[in-house]
């Protein structure tokens, strides 16, 4: 089994592999049940570095190119950035044309049965009622305002990467104008962020593809809803922008109010521990639903924050700590409205009936589902998944 990994040699691939993916507690059950055969799977991985940015995969040895194309069957392509606001050269280049490169290199793969490309059901934007299961086509916005053109955004990029160049603008305001224009094209387009506009315009890319079929991974790291979680933990977050009946789970219903519960019994029973070594406390968030609510709520902290802007010059800038940490917090809260409202208020709910047939028909070939490859929402307990898996106890507040 080949492993991409994105690193400059085989050396630093291989360590990675070991250090990261192979330690990792997901393989705990298949590192208990095959105790004594574990490190025979573990040398069929082969590391590759590579860049899946650059055509062929960034992979220079012609030898070991061949030697892919000829043995590879199967190609299951997962490479990301899923930030909301990720730079747009960087997202562009990682989860647009990375699958247009990835699709290219399957191609030439003699004897490939499938390519497995993992997308994000979000690609539909902020479309309303029953969404149905289907690859995005090449040009088709969520708005339909008018034709996505891949190539014209990565000359927009382009023109503007120059123009920064030319003034020598410094690196922060470079990323800054990368982040805006990321966000600008999104929503000219119908979507609510870049990471679901360049996943669309990789589901676009996989028309160079015969086959399609898309599944969820484990998430890792600090994305999607973990920001908002982490800031509450930390004590930042006193409001939970949000409508508290909206359904984050079609098949096994969870709601936006039974997510706050969760998370505030979590830090209450697992608290932030602040760089003064005591736990944060936290207190239930009050839900505010309705975005204009939420913005009069942010307009007082801003006149609060002018007030001691004031009195600092009067007191000898005593109130000047007090006013960054607040300026801090309001611009994290205002910033996280910002990328998640769209999907705080979606009122999409997406169609799983290509999964239910999957099911369906494996059961009739004779596969134990529940012991072979269960995958059945209906048996999550959510509070269970969220307090041993997905919120990890932080060891201290100054963890990024």
């Amino acid at each position: 089994m080949y492993v991409l990994i994105k690193a400059v040699d085989t050396q630093i691939a291989t360590q990675w592999l070991h250090e990261e993916p192979i330690q990792n507690k997901s393989f705990d059950i298949l590192r208990k049940e095959w105790a004594e055969n574990f490190n025979s799977i573990v040398e069929k991985l082969s590391p590759v570095p590579v860049d899946v940015s650059c055509q062929n995969l960034g992979v220079h040895d012609f030898d070991l190119r061949s030697d892919m194309w000829r043995e590879i069957d199967i190609i299951v392509s997962s490479a990301a950035t899923t930030k909301f606001d990720e730079r747009y050269d960087i997202a562009l280049a990682v989860n647009a044309f990375a699958a247009k490169h990835v699709a290219e290199f399957a191609v030439r793969c003699v004897n490939i049965k499938m390519l497995l490309h993992v997308s994000t059901a979000y690609v539909r934007g902020n479309t309303t009622g029953i969404i149905q299961e289907k690859a995005i086509s090449m040009g088709e916005t969520p708005n339909g305002s008018r034709k996505l053109d891949v190539k014209e955004e990565k000359l927009l990029v382009e023109e503007l990467m120059n123009e920064l160049r030319e003034k020598n603008s410094l690196e922060r305001k470079i990323i800054i104008a990368l982040k805006n224009l990321g966000l600008q094209r999104a929503r000219l387009h119908g979507w609510p962020n870049t990471y679901s506009l360049t996943k669309a315009m990789g589901e676009m890319m996989q028309e160079l593809s015969n086959e399609l079929f898309c599944f969820s991974g484990n998430i890792r790291g600090h994305r999607t809803i973990d920001s908002i979680a982490i800031l509450f933990g930390r004590g930042r977050l006193k409001y939970f922008l949000s409508n508290p009946s909206t359904i984050l789970d079609t098949k096994h219903p969870l709601t936006y109010s039974d997510l706050r519960d969760i998370i505030v019994s979590y830090f209450k029973d697992s608290p932030w521990i602040n760089e003064d070594g005591k736990p944060v406390k936290v207190r239930k968030p009050k839900i505010v639903g309705i975005m204009a609510s939420f913005h009069k709520h942010v307009r007082r902290y801003i006149l609060l924050s002018k007030v001691l802007k004031v009195d600092s010059s009067g007191f000898g800038g005593y109130f000047q700590g007090l006013r960054a940490d607040r300026d801090e917090k309001v611009n994290a809260i205002v910033r996280l409205a910002d990328l998640y409202g769209p999907y705080i208020f979606f009122n999409g709910v997406f169609d799983d009936t290509n999964t239910m047939a999957l099911r369906a028909t494996t059961f009739d070939n004779g596969v134990n589902l529940e012991s072979v490859f269960y995958f059945d929402p209906r048996c999550i307990n959510w509070e269970d998944y969220f307090e041993r898996t997905h919120l990890p106890k932080p060891s201290s507040a100054s963890e990024k």
